[in-house]
C-alpha cells in the first residue's frame, strides 16, 4: 500500500493548483513597498490576492492582514488587542482545550497581571455559553474561543458566544469586550461569514486549507484595533511588520478559491463515521474523544487505546505507510498527556494511548479499510 496521509490537521497537502500559483508568485521579483513599475506590480498582486481573501470571509480587504502562520495570528489576536485597548489589568475569558498558541500568549498576560477567567467545558469538549456569559464583567476586554478544536473535532458555538458578547458590550455601552476566534481547523468545512458568527477578530491559515505552509491570516474588524507585536515597517496598515511573502499569499488565496464545504463535508464526513464503524468492530476498547455528529468536524477522529503509548503506535503505523499523529502537531515532541484530554475528563490509562487521524480529499475508503486492519494486526502483536 502507498503512504496513507491522515495527518491533514498537522498539514494537508499542496494542491497542484496551488503549487503553480505559488511558482508563478515566486517569478513576480518586485517587493509590494517598493516605488518603482516592479513594486506596484508586485502591489497589485497582493491587493487582487487581499481581496480574494476578504471575499471568503465576507470582509473588506482593509480588514485582513497577513502574517507567517496561524500562531503568529493568534499571538497577534491576543497581544495587539490587549495591548491596544488602553485596559491595564483587564480580565481575559477562554476555555481551557484552546490550542496553545492562544493559552500560551493569554498565561503571558496573566503573569502581566491580567486576570485569566476560563469557561467550562464538557466531557465532549463543548464550552458552555451560560459560563462564558457569567465571566463577563466591566473588566473584560477580550473573549477568545476557537471555531473547532484541533485535536478532538469538537465545533463550539460560536454564533451564540457572539450574541451574548454583543449583548453585553449593548447593556454596558462599551466597545469590549472584543472577540476573537481560532478557526484554523475549520476554514475547508464551516461557514466562515465573519459577519454571520460576529467575530471581531479571526485566524486561519493556509497549511490547513491544502494551501502553502508558513503563512497565516488575521481578520480584524474595521474599527478594531491591534498594536502590531512584529515591528520594523508600515506594511498590513502598520499591523505586521515586514516585506509580504507574495508567493505564499498567492498560494493561500488560490486554496480559498478552492474551498467547498458541501462537496468536502459529505464526502469526508461519510468516511469519518465509517471508520468509526469500523474500528468497533475490530477495537471495542478504543474510546472516542469529543463530539459525534454534526458536532464533530468532518474529517476528525480521535481515538484512546488503553494499556498503549501513542508513540510506540505512532512508529508501527508508519511501518505500515499510514501517517497520522497524537494531537496537535506543535506539541508532538511534548512527552506530557494532551491538555485538551485533560480538560474534558480523559482518565488513564487512555490518556496515553491517544491517536488523531484526519482526513482528507483524497482519503479513501480502501485506505481507511487498511488502516483498521493494520491497527487491529499491530495491536495484537503489542499485547
Amino acid at each position: 500500500m502507498r503512504e496513507i496521509y491522515l495527518d491533514h490537521a498537522a498539514a494537508a497537502p499542496v494542491d497542484p493548483a496551488v503549487a503553480r500559483e505559488i511558482i508563478r508568485g515566486i517569478k513576480i521579483v518586485g517587493n509590494p513597498s517598493s516605488f518603482n513599475d516592479a513594486g506596484r506590480n508586485a502591489a497589485k498582486e497582493l491587493l487582487v490576492a487581499r481581496q480574494k481573501v476578504a471575499r471568503f470571509l465576507n470582509a473588506r480587504p482593509d480588514e485582513i492582514v497577513f502574517t507567517a502562520s496561524g500562531s503568529e495570528s493568534n499571538s497577534l489576536a491576543v497581544f495587539g488587542s490587549v495591548n491596544a485597548s488602553g485596559v491595564a489589568r483587564g480580565e481575559i475569558v477562554s476555555q481551557p482545550t484552546e490550542h496553545l498558541s492562544v493559552l500560551e500568549p493569554i498565561r503571558r498576560l496573566g503573569k502581566l497581571g491580567y486576570k485569566v477567567k476560563m469557561g467550562d467545558v464538557d466531557e465532549d469538549g463543548i464550552v458552555d455559553i451560560q459560563s462564558i456569559a457569567k465571566l463577563l464583567s466591566r473588566k473584560t476586554v477580550l473573549v477568545s474561543i476557537m471555531y473547532a478544536n484541533n485535536e478532538i473535532g469538537t465545533i463550539q458555538p460560536i454564533i451564540e458566544i457572539g450574541k451574548i458578547i454583543r449583548n453585553f458590550r449593548k447593556k454596558s455601552g462599551s466597545l469590549f469586550p472584543i472577540f476573537h476566534v481560532d478557526a484554523c481547523q475549520v476554514a475547508p468545512y464551516l461557514p466562515m461569514d465573519v459577519n454571520r458568527l460576529g467575530v471581531d477578530l479571526l485566524t486561519f491559515n493556509g497549511s490547513k486549507i491544502y494551501g502553502p505552509r508558513g503563512i497565516g491570516v488575521l481578520y480584524v474588524r474595521r474599527g478594531v484595533s491591534v498594536e502590531p507585536i512584529v515591528l520594523g515597517g508600515s506594511q498590513e496598515r502598520g499591523r505586521r511588520a515586514g516585506t509580504e511573502n507574495l508567493p505564499a499569499i498567492l498560494g493561500l488565496a488560490k486554496a480559498v478559491s478552492l474551498i467547498n464545504p458541501k462537496r468536502d463535508n459529505k464526502k469526508i464526513s461519510a468516511l469519518r463515521d465509517y471508520f468509526f464503524k469500523q474500528l468497533s468492530k475490530v477495537l471495542p476498547e478504543a474510546k472516542i474523544n469529543g463530539s459525534m455528529g454534526v458536532s464533530r468536524l468532518a474529517n476528525n477522529i480521535n481515538i484512546s487505546i488503553p494499556r498503549h503509548e501513542s508513540e510506540r503506535l505512532l512508529l508501527e503505523l508508519d511501518k505500515h505507510n499510514i501517517r497520522a499523529s497524537a494531537g496537535s502537531a506543535c506539541t508532538a515532541h511534548s512527552v506530557e498527556p494532551s491538555h485538551v484530554l485533560k480538560a474534558i475528563g480523559v482518565k488513564p490509562p487512555y490518556l496515553d494511548g491517544a491517536l488523531r487521524f484526519s482526513l482528507g480529499r483524497r482519503t479513501t475508503k480502501k485506505e481507511i479499510d487498511y488502516t483498521v486492519n493494520a491497527l487491529n494486526q499491530l495491536l495484537g502483536k503489542l499485547l
